[in-house]
């Protein structure tokens, strides 16, 4: 054989090992792709994401030894502290204003008439009898019992057991007080007047049969509130000239003041300007007899039933 041949028969053996070589490393690179796909399926769910349109596709891997990138995660202690921080401002702002309205002695007075110990008492009465009878509850009208020292927040109170009482117009207020609060006592008076209610001085007991009291300084305002004011025998109204408590730079400027509040407030319920007159003679209670609170308006029916 030539040497052209033999060297054509070498290249020819040459080629056919490096093609079985290469066929067998791809079949091995190719079970060990497979082999891979297999352990990474059963050793996680959703490992591959397929492809609507082609096979599989697998996600990038990670180096081994690499840990993962950590999730991130919002600042939630920050927003906590401002959640806290501004909490604390509104309370804190809060308590300094409840802490400067608190500081006067009147604020104190207020709270304590108002939540603790009301100055005033009040009891309601199904029917009650001005006449001073037991008997005949056709002629009786339901009544709400005020008596005591109108404090500071004895509007507010006064209203509120009025609320829970039920009366309706023409019903009675029976009163009896020393007096009290000359602010309170006006808003007391509107109370009644927006109401329709009657009023009265005297006490009652359980049937309903009142019995003589008396009605004295601011007390007389509330009582002046009444849309029929009935005098009930026996019992009497005093007034007395109107000064403030607390100190003021012009004394006399300030009972003027007073004087004319008082007058604006009786005029508009029907009472006559001769009532200030009669509390300005005097800083002593002056008692009016029946003819006087007559003569004043401040009582329309001396002996009347409701």
């Amino acid at each position: 054989m030539g040497l052209f041949s033999r060297f054509c028969v070498w290249a020819l053996r040459c080629t056919a090992e490096e093609y079985l070589h290469c066929v067998r490393d791809t079949r091995g690179s190719a079970c060990n792709e497979d082999l891979l796909s297999t352990e990474d399926s059963q050793g996680g769910e959703n490992r591959f994401r397929r492809s609507p349109t082609g096979p599989a596709v697998a996600p990038p891997r990670m180096p081994t030894g690499q840990a993962p990138p950590p999730s991130v995660q919002p600042p939630r202690r920050k927003r906590q502290f401002w959640s806290v921080a501004i909490f604390i401002l509104l309370v804190s702002s809060v308590l300094i204003r409840a802490y400067r309205d608190l500081s006067q002695p009147e604020a104190w007075d207020y709270w304590k008439d108002q939540y603790v110990s009301p100055s005033l008492t009040s009891q309601v009465i199904d029917t009650l009898h001005l006449d001073g009878s037991s008997q005949g509850a056709s002629h009786g009208r339901r009544a709400l019992f005020v008596s005591g020292t109108i404090g500071p927040a004895a509007a507010n109170w006064f209203r509120g057991r009025l609320d829970q009482a039920n009366l309706a117009a023409g019903d009675i207020v029976l009163l009896a007080s020393p007096g009290g609060d000359l602010n309170q006592a006006t808003i007391m008076g509107e109370i009644i007047r927006q109401r329709a209610l009657a009023t009265a001085v005297g006490s009652a007991d359980a049937s309903g049969r009142v019995k003589p009291a008396y009605c004295a300084s601011a007390c007389v305002l509330v009582y002046a509130g009444g849309k029929t004011r009935f005098g009930v025998l026996g019992s009497a109204l005093g007034v007395h000239r109107f000064v403030t408590t607390r100190p003021v730079n012009d004394p006399v400027a300030e009972a003027q003041r007073i004087a004319g509040a008082v007058l604006g407030y009786m005029t508009k319920m029907g009472v006559s300007s001769s009532i200030v007159e009669a509390m300005s003679e005097t800083r002593d209670i002056r008692w009016l007899s029946p003819k006087q609170a007559l003569a004043m308006n401040l009582v329309t029916d001396p002996l009347g039933r409701p």
